[in-house]
């Protein structure tokens, strides 16, 4: 392709044709405002339906006399195209776009979800807009809260369809479309339908994508401050493997950090009566889940198995592919195991009620909310998590109490429940779930611990969408595996199974494109997806760090097996730990 020149504010600059003026501007470190624009939402997916104009620039050299234009989606293709970003008539223009998009805004800024994180918000400021001048008719739409995760008010719906894309093209689940004509046209469900009552899978991946707040998560957090004030109560709490190394960079920390001992002490100093890790259930899962997949590969049925840590993943195999719910796991997710065993061991252990003891689960996911409220994880009216926070809402907390992590001194997880291995940190970030199972059922199957580098297995990780390899667990036994971050790339996977169902044997899909390091409730991203990276480093880190690297290594672990579950798999396992799928 061809180089074209452009000049832009004076300053000449060479790109390839078909560049955008945005794209030519930002080599030159010019910045030019957007809202509907987004580079990637996720598996090299953009945005830039140029609905929202806030990034017009006057031009010459398009048309025969200088124009106002896009600059996201106005390409460049000759050597006469000269813009100016910053003329009076550009300027003017996106002052009238902004004011007549806040006449039709709600102005409770002060207790939005967004407040401080709005991307409108944030331009009002940086235009120092104080008043608007529009005055007229303004949408109001009724609040959809249905479905327990995710909350939309379309009333603050700014049509930048950064949601719609996200959901269709990246996830590829169709929940969101454009609706309406002219003055009410926004994005919702077909119909206008509750959430709850259409195929999303409450990943959260639009809430991270709008930029206002159209689409938040439901906020708990005014019950677990209740809860902890509670005399009557005991509330426990635990954190997710992909928490640690994301909830630094809002206290300071570099990206990707993991501040495991300062995020306990933050936790304890909120008031919780004890701190656990939901990284212990992970490796009970790695228990039941390798079980299972050393009891299918022997038998040669319901192969592939699939895993089922993920409940926006399990959501999705329910709507879109219910001829295949054979094949997931049937082990619950590390946050459910927790919440039953929490009611169950541990109640009996501290002589607790179930009903009086309160479990809070902090994790980086819309979905998880969700999946703490279905029915089948309630038994006779309590359920096994109470109440789930996200990363972003944990922070929020903190600041209300307080508590700044980067003053903090490391402290160390409550037991029993707060032991864990390596294998369990890398839960949080695609191709950790199967790389801890792979690690347990090759020692199982070798009869001897993996030492060194065996212990990693490269071939599942790292960020690409979509990861197949073969694993050597003996020289006569080869595991054919796959990995698939995205919804999107689940699907591709999915269609391999339907196709050949004898491909693969194991495979691990997570919602989230990358996995929990980028899911819905995690901080946001602002357009820097190399903090995804950095997440992953982090949580590689810790697990190198950790002076056990494999499930089955860890001592309370075995310790609950003896004292309560006997051997994985066993009856009061399955009625513990296990769960069944069905067809929405």
């Amino acid at each position: 392709m061809s180089d074209v020149t452009v000049k832009i504010n004076g300053k000449q600059v060479s790109v390839p044709s078909g560049s955008t003026i945005l794209e030519a501007a930002q080599k030159l470190n010019i910045n030019i405002p957007t809202l509907c624009y987004c580079k990637d939402l996720g598996c090299g997916v953009s945005n830039k339906p140029a609905s929202c104009r806030i990034c017009l620039v006057e031009a010459a050299g398009i048309r025969p006399r200088p124009v106002l234009v896009p600059a996201c989606a106005t390409p460049i293709t000759n050597d006469r195209v000269e813009v100016w970003t910053n003329s009076q008539r550009a300027l003017n223009a996106r002052r009238t776009v902004l004011e007549l998009m806040l006449s039709d805004h709600p102005k409770n800024c002060l207790t939005c979800p967004k407040n401080q994180d709005c991307e409108l918000q944030k331009l009002a400021a940086e235009f120092g807009i104080s008043d608007i001048e529009f005055k007229g008719e303004v949408n109001h739409f009724p609040i959809d809260d249905s479905s327990e995760a995710i909350m939309r008010d379309l009333s603050k719906c700014i049509m930048c369809r950064r949601c719609e894309t996200v959901c269709n093209k990246v996830q590829t689940v169709g929940t969101l479309t454009g609706v309406g004509r002219g003055f009410s046209a926004k994005v919702g469900t077909a119909s206008m339908i509750p959430l709850a009552d259409t195929s999303c899978t409450f990943c959260g991946q639009c809430v991270n994508a709008c930029p206002v707040g159209a689409i938040t998560g439901i906020s708990y957090v005014k019950k677990v401050w209740n809860a902890i004030n509670d005399p009557t109560k005991t509330v426990i709490v635990s954190t997710a493997p992909a928490v640690r190394v994301a909830v630094g960079q809002e206290f300071g920390f570099e990206p990707g950090t993991p501040i495991t001992g300062k995020l306990v002490a933050g936790l304890r100093a909120l008031g919780f009566d004890k701190v656990f890790d939901t990284d212990f259930a992970a490796d009970l899962t790695i228990m039941e889940e390798g079980t299972e997949l050393l009891g299918r590969l022997k038998s040669g049925k319901n192969l592939p198995i699939l895993t089922s840590c993920c409940p926006g993943w399990i959501n999705f195999i329910e709507h879109n592919f219910p001829d295949l719910l054979h094949i997931p796991s049937s082990c619950k997710s590390p946050q459910q195991m927790f919440g039953a065993i929490a009611k169950s061991y541990y109640a009996e252990k501290m002589g607790i009620a179930p009903k009086d003891l309160i479990v809070v689960s902090v994790m980086p996911c819309q979905a998880k909310k969700y999946e703490a409220a279905r029915p089948e994880f309630s038994h006779d009216g309590v359920r096994d998590i109470d109440y789930v926070v996200t990363t972003r809402e944990l922070c929020k907390m903190f600041r209300e109490a307080g508590v700044n992590l980067a003053n903090m001194n490391d402290e160390e997880y409550d037991n029993p429940l707060g032991e864990s291995t390596g294998a369990a940190v890398i839960f949080g970030v695609t191709g950790g779930v199967l790389e801890a199972a792979l690690r347990t059922v090759k020692s199982i199957v070798t009869g001897k611990d993996l030492v060194a580098d065996a212990i990693n297995f490269r071939a599942v990780r790292g960020l690409d969408g979509v990861k197949e390899a073969t694993v050597e667990i003996t020289p006569d036994v080869k595991v054919n595996v796959a990995v698939a971050s995205g919804l999107g790339n689940a699907r591709k996977v999915l269609e391999m199974v339907r196709e050949d169902p004898n491909r693969f044997q194991a495979i691990e899909i997570m919602a989230c494109p990358g996995g929990c390091i980028n899911g819905g409730g995690q901080p946001y991203l602002h357009g820097h997806r190399d903090l995804l990276d950095k997440r992953m480093a982090g949580l590689y880190l810790e697990d190198a760090n950790k002076p056990r690297r494999m499930s089955h290594q860890n001592p309370d672990i075995k310790k609950l097996y003896d004292e309560y579950l006997g051997q994985p798999g066993s009856e009061k396992a399955h009625h513990l730990l296990h769960t069944h799928y069905h067809q929405k």
